[in-house]
């Protein structure tokens, strides 16, 4: 399932056969593409084009080189277009200081505006970083965008700016220039992103991989694309074009025909889902083989917000508990998990969070301490006696220090949270014994084995 993330099909390049293009992505086996916004007028055409073509979603933004007619009516613009049904992100935003046709703080300033609009409208961001890696990652932490999550468009290597981005839980996308014979230092730096991070894109009609080197570029050669990348990190094409798929499909919410269950009854309990997105990409789970959870549509076109949640979860009374789990890494979440759930403990619910254990990790700080008095239990999916065995199964974006990170979080966990428990599913190979020995003699927390293949 080759999926291309970040396309350019208003340039001027396809004035002449912009149908035809469509049509040879399709034929070559393309399944969805996002057309990337660069200013008013491409947004405008993203918006008109993801409505005429099942197949094409959208993102809004304003590219750093364009910044500077970025005025308030602008922003207005953005937020109203935003709001539509197949908008799946708020990009291309970003810095670049290598072209530098803009003022610094100009770009800045549109940058931390449209994160705004991206927390607004609970959308990812799609990064542009360009000899501005640090000036990038500073804003990006500034503005707490773990919660949003997104891509670094169009990685160049730098294993500094791989690595921070992997923290914050981003995804980074991969295009034609791994093809390129003197790229030999972005292919290795490509060998390090996590399959569960990873993304393709041609950034039509610019950078044409090497077979195509010198013409316009194109969806349809996405596939030359994907070949280097599972040549590179010795996997096969249906590996990095399944994967890559997955990962598409869960930044942007492609395909999703309409809003799935947000809130959702189980054995008396009201469950919630907050997220589709996850720090892991366990081969057992659920999510991989079907969107329905006894009978429940859990996929989501878009990441609710707060009041909306409240306002879903109607009378709370009637249920025995609130239980944070989805499809997704609830904890990704954390200010709206927070503000949802003092609501729900204000009227007298009791507050579980089923989570990876990741939740320190993804907000680089310990966030145990603020769910004191708002959360009553968590159960914490361990699923592995050791860091190389986790990550096998589990792929983590934290590569094997989650693990480490996850028993440390289930032992913080238990001074603020009167309720833990680690839980372990039976995945053919997992040592049970082993894990029950962590839960119990080191961690000092009660045990849970979940049928492997069972849901809800």
């Amino acid at each position: 399932m080759l999926i291309d993330t970040h396309v350019h099909l208003d340039d001027e390049q396809y004035s002449s056969d912009r149908e035809k293009v469509i049509a040879a992505a399709e034929k070559a086996g393309i399944k969805y593409l996002v057309n990337i916004g660069t200013d008013p007028e491409s947004n405008a055409f993203s918006l008109k084009t993801s409505a005429e073509y099942a197949n094409i979603y959208c993102a809004l933004g304003i590219h750093p080189n364009y910044c500077c007619g970025a005025d308030e009516q602008v922003f207005e613009l953005i937020d109203k277009q935003a709001a539509q049904k197949k908008v799946s992100a708020i990009g291309e935003t970003g810095l670049d200081y290598f072209r530098n046709t803009t003022p610094r703080e100009t770009q800045e300033k549109v940058f931390r505006r449209l994160i705004g609009l991206a927390k607004k409208h609970n959308l990812p961001l799609v990064i542009h970083s360009r000899d501005a890696s640090q000036d990038t990652l500073k804003i990006l932490k500034e503005e707490k965008v773990q919660e949003l999550g997104g891509v670094l468009h169009c990685f160049t290597g730098e294993l500094m700016l791989l690595n921070e981005c992997l923290k914050l839980g981003f995804y980074i996308a991969v295009g034609g220039a791994v093809t390129y014979p003197n790229a030999a230092a972005l292919r290795a730096a490509v060998k390090n992103i996590p399959l569960s991070r990873l993304l393709l894109e041609t950034d039509s009609p610019y950078l044409a991989p090497q077979s195509k080197r010198g013409q316009r570029n194109e969806p349809a050669y996405l596939r030359e694309i994907a070949e280097k990348v599972a040549e590179v990190q010795g996997k096969s094409l249906e590996t990095i074009s399944s994967w890559s798929g997955i990962n598409a499909g869960y930044l942007f919410r492609l395909g999703v025909a309409g809003q799935g269950k947000i809130v959702y009854e189980l054995n008396g309990s009201l469950y919630i889902n907050l997220t589709n997105r996850c720090s892991n990409h366990c081969g057992f789970c659920a999510r991989n083989e079907s969107i329905m959870v006894k009978g429940h549509d859990l996929s989501l076109e878009r990441e609710p917000g707060a009041e909306e949640i409240i306002k879903a979860a109607g009378d709370i009374s009637k249920y025995k508990e609130v239980v944070y789990c989805g499809f997704g890494e609830p904890f990704i979440r954390l200010e709206t998990l927070k503000k949802t759930a003092a609501a729900f403990k204000a009227k007298g619910a009791r507050v579980r969070v089923d989570t990876n254990g990741q939740g320190n990790l993804i907000h680089g700080r310990n966030i145990l301490p603020g769910l004191k008095g708002l959360v009553d239990a968590v159960s914490v999916s361990l699923n592995a006696p050791t860091a190389e065995k986790y990550q096998k199964i589990c792929s983590s974006q934290f590569g094997e220090a989650a693990f480490n990170g996850l028993k440390e979080f289930i032992s913080e966990a238990a001074k603020y949270i009167p309720e833990v428990t680690a839980s372990v599913v039976t995945v053919p190979g997992i040592d049970i014994e082993a894990c029950r020995k962590i839960a119990e003699e080191e961690l000092k927390v009660k045990f849970r084995v979940r049928q492997f293949g069972k849901v809800g």
